[in-house]
């Protein structure tokens, strides 16, 4: 099949990815006599869209697992989503809303005024619908809008097998959940207690820190007087950003040590409005620095006064209700919404001569993101996991067995700490969506425990043991956190709790590709869930990647509007471009990524950098295709170095010298997953070595006696590179493979990796990379004097050590075109101006008087001096520079220091030539 002059990603990347689902390439086989080795993909949530962030973590690990295939491994990559439980219900109430009020347009494109409309509307539809009928409703969602990740997953050429997706809400996970939840309550890891939660009015239910979006806020400190109880005139002040909550203050605590206040330790105050009187009391949290170091305490609505209140033994008092409006604890203020509410109170304060004073203040308030509203810590009955078991169980996997391994190994000791810190974990949720809690309560019986069962026959049976026959039962109505069925993802997608070939031959999986940011809300949950329930760590190895931040270096966020459409991306270069300029980005594993973009032009200079190694690659495949007379049967046979001919040219074992140590070298750095370092080394090879060096080197052979040779190595070469490049840019390679193989019904992707053998004796490269920096020697010096790449030119050449070197190929000098090329080992006499350059110990020399207008040369180097001496001091002024040091990241500072020693470098040469003139 004839190449196409020009490479097409637009219409070849989606024929492949078609071709590859038809063929069923990727689909596992348990039972498979090979090695086994898996990854299951993080599930994204059902709701979302691909994102850059998607784009890195599922391109690297679409790397590692066709690498793994191409290994000759029996490989599972297992794709699923994620019901995302507060996100999924407040898309389908939104939808909802808009039905109800007759808007055709997106949520996010609509006023605020709208939106809030929308959500109301929703809300209030959905409880009108009742559970069933809603939940229904979102299954009727999810048909037929929930796959739109998925899609665009395909789209990214992940090589999944698709006949093993999962989702979270899939029978047999649910199976799996219930189990889980049942085992872990029947072992005393599971109980019900009134705690503070992370609570967002917006969806009233509790929430994870995972969904919780800290922003800096310019708010107020307002400063409140609260009389000193039988003290007249004297007041105690205290400084608070959220004055609604003294509505539930239970005392004011003060240091101890702070002299200031020594006296009214066990004294009272009369809270203001409230009219009750509250406890003075000391502790060491407080600081005295802060506001006036007297501290207001309200147990039911700040965590760090939850902790205060149970060492002093207060009441806790919740003022709030579920919507976040004033409860029958608010006094005058009751249905008050909670910023109404604090407006109010402010007011009240200074009408009464009670408020301070106001400053400006900006602080870190926690908001949902998904309802996009302040939470508050809210005091209310929840389930709960003791996480202390777990984490000691998980613990003990690493401290024994290294086990998981991360790579980075530093994410180990981030890991660690979060166990040996850890809280209890609040895992209900008050959502119609996702996994119903299965514990049922007696009718008529409050006061007894709940009866957690797998169904409710069974907890029937329970009760009709206890309590007699006519008993009656109602479910807990709350769901599990997302992250409680997510943290069964590795074993609940392999059918456990039933033994099944899946788990057998799977399970653990080989490695999870994650961000560090989720090491704690999934990663470190995974591992306890799984060390309790299946006795193994999940997984082998944690290779965390790094951040995409923007071109200031910023993490990407829908708040900062900083972020980068990856569909937008491929729709300009391709996917294959996009997947290489992330993963050629990547210098380590767990290193952030800086992608250039232009948001004005929505441009990138990598990924158009990649679409020219996609086009340098095609235009290499045709001119071998094109070239091609003795049918080296490219693709029938495995190349092996050993089965070349012997005759061959210094160029022909220098190519495959090059090809056998970047195999060797990318099969190395492949076992630690070096995903970036190793394409890195395979582009350097196919852009440099085969195309910019050997084709060029092999064009003259054609038609001459050694063209079969060089046709076979340029042939088979170039498939060895497809294989080693294929797993970052599946497409192109597909392509450029099946256009050259006689092979059907199959595929690049199934094909066995290039593996090392013997490497050629490294004097070969020495001799060679000689060669090549007299060519570049040539190639500077021409280009100093100001001539035409393509005008020949005489040069001298002065070498006795390699004189016989060069004599025996002296046609690779004609890459430079040379009218004529004089050997010899002594300086010769040589007319006229010249310039010289040193390669090795090889000198080379071009004269320059009958070709070059030496007047005009020597203005020109003149003017060149002057520009890079001022762009040196430009940089030196910068780099010396006390702010700028300061204020630069460390990669470009470092940039800065290098451009600058080339521009040094760049003025001792043109200097140099001027004093030769």
């Amino acid at each position: 099949m004839p190449l196409p002059s020009q490479y097409d990603p637009f219409t070849t990347e989606p024929r492949w990815q078609t071709y590859w689902a038809e063929q069923d390439f990727y689909r596992a086989d348990p039972h498979a006599d090979q090695e086994h080795f898996c990854i299951v993909i993080p599930p994204p949530n059902v709701t979302g869209s691909l994102h850059i962030g998607h784009a890195l973590n599922m391109s690297a690990q679409d790397v590692m697992i066709r690498y793994q295939r191409m290994q000759g491994k029996d490989c599972l990559w297992l794709p699923g989503t994620d019901h995302a439980g507060i996100s999924t219900q407040v898309v389908v109430e939104r939808e909802l809303g808009r039905e109800a009020l007759g808007l055709s347009q997106d949520f996010h494109s609509l006023p605020e005024k709208q939106k809030k409309a929308v959500s109301q509307s929703g809300a209030k539809l959905r409880k009108n619908l009742g559970r069933t009928a809603f939940n229904q409703r979102v299954w009727q969602w999810k048909a037929q809008s929930g796959g739109t990740i998925v899609h665009q997953l395909k789209r990214l050429g992940c090589s999944f097998d698709w006949s093993r997706e999962r989702f979270t809400m899939d029978e047999e996970l649910v199976f799996a959940v219930k189990t889980a939840f049942v085992r872990l309550y029947q072992a005393g890891l599971i109980y019900r207690g009134e705690y503070l939660v992370n609570w967002c009015p917006g969806s009233q239910s509790a929430i994870s820190d995972l969904e919780v979006d800290v922003r800096e806020v310019k708010g107020s400190l307002w400063y409140l007087r609260y009389p000193v109880t039988d003290q007249p005139g004297r007041f105690v002040v205290v400084a608070t950003t959220r004055p609604e909550t003294m509505l539930g203050d239970t005392a004011v605590a003060v240091n101890p040590e702070d002299a200031r206040y020594r006296d009214l330790i066990g004294k009272t105050l009369d809270l203001p409005i409230q009219n009750r009187t509250i406890p003075v009391i000391a502790d060491q949290f407080v600081d005295p620095t802060f506001g006036t170091g007297c501290v207001k305490v309200t147990p039911a609505h700040d965590p760090n006064d939850f902790a205060m209140g149970k060492r002093h033994d207060l009441p806790l008092i919740n003022i709030l209700n579920p919507d976040g409006s004033i409860n029958e604890q608010g006094g005058i203020f009751v249905g008050q919404d909670r910023f109404e509410a604090r407006k109010n109170i402010v007011a009240w304060f200074e009408e009464h001569q009670l408020l301070e004073k106001i400053e400006d203040y900006t602080h870190s308030v926690p908001f949902s993101e998904r309802a996009g509203v302040p939470v508050e810590p809210y005091l209310t009955p929840q389930w709960f996991v003791k996480m202390q078991p777990l984490a000691d169980r998980a613990l003990a996997y690493t401290d024994q067995q290294n086990s998981p391994e991360f790579l980075p190994e530093r994410w180990t000791k981030v890991y660690r700490d979060w166990l040996e810190n850890i809280r209890d974990w609040c895992i209900s949720r008050q959502l119609w969506w996702g996994h119903q809690i299965p514990a049922w309560y007696v009718v008529g019986q409050e006061s007894e425990p709940p009866l957690v069962a797998m169904t409710e026959a069974e907890a029937y049976q329970t009760a009709r043991e206890r309590f007699g026959a006519q008993v009656e039962l109602v479910q807990d109505q709350d769901v599990l956190d997302t992250w409680f069925s997510s943290g069964l993802w590795p074993f609940s997608t392999m059918g456990w709790p039933n033994q099944t070939a899946d788990l057998a031959a799977y399970y653990p999986t080989a490695v999870l590709v994650t961000g560090f940011d989720i090491i704690f809300f999934w990663v470190a949950r995974m591992t306890m869930m799984a060390g309790e329930l299946t006795g193994k760590m999940p997984f082998k190895q944690v290779y965390i990647n790094g951040l995409v931040r923007d071109e200031k270096g910023q993490k990407m966020s829908k708040t900062k509007g900083n972020g980068i459409d990856p569909l937008e991306l491929m729709d300009k270069y391709g996917t294959d471009a996009v997947r290489f300029a992330l993963l050629s980005s990547i210098a380590g594993a767990g290193q952030d990524i800086r992608l250039d973009y232009n948001r004005k032009t929505k441009e990138s200079t990598s990924i158009e950098a990649a679409r020219n190694f996609a086009n340098k690659l095609w235009n290499a495949a045709r001119f071998v295709q094109l070239n091609l007379k003795s049918d080296p049967a490219i693709g029938k046979a495995q190349f092996k170095l050993a089965q070349v001919d012997g005759n061959l040219e210094l160029a022909d074992q220098w190519i495959l010298a090059r090809l056998q140590q970047t195999i060797n070298q990318v099969n190395t750095l492949m076992t630690t997953y070096e995903l970036g370092t190793a394409v890195k080394l395979i582009y350097s090879f196919i852009w440099d070595d085969y195309c910019d060096w050997y084709i060029e080197l092999a064009k003259p052979r054609f038609g001459s006696e050694s063209s079969p040779i060089a046709e076979y190595i340029l042939s088979s070469v170039l498939i060895e590179s497809l294989k080693l490049l294929h797993p970052w840019m599946p497409h192109i390679t597909e392509e450029i493979w099946q256009a050259l193989t006689p092979l059907e019904n199959t595929s690049i992707s199934i094909q066995a990796y290039p593996v090392g053998v013997e490497t050629y004796a490294t004097t070969v490269e020495t001799q060679f990379n000689l060669i090549k920096d007299v060519i570049r020697t040539i190639r500077n010096l021409k280009a100093e004097a100001g001539l035409a790449p393509g005008q020949s030119v005489p040069v001298y050449i002065v070498t006795a050590e390699d004189k016989a070197l060069l004599e025996a190929n002296l046609t690779y000098l004609n890459l430079v075109k040379l009218s004529s090329v004089e050997l010899s080992a002594e300086f010769p006499e040589i007319p006229g101006k010249f310039f010289s350059g040193v390669a090795g110990g090889i000198e080379v020399i071009l004269p320059l008087t009958e070709l070059v207008d030496l007047p005009a040369l020597r203005i020109k180097l003149e003017r060149d001096l002057t520009k890079k001496i001022k762009e040196a001091e430009k940089l030196r002024e910068r780099l010396t520079s006390v702010e700028y040091r300061a204020r630069a990241p460390e990669d470009l500072v470092q940039k800065a220091e290098a451009e600058l020693q080339e521009l040094e470098q760049q003025r001792v040469i043109l200097q140099q030539r001027l004093t030769v003139l």
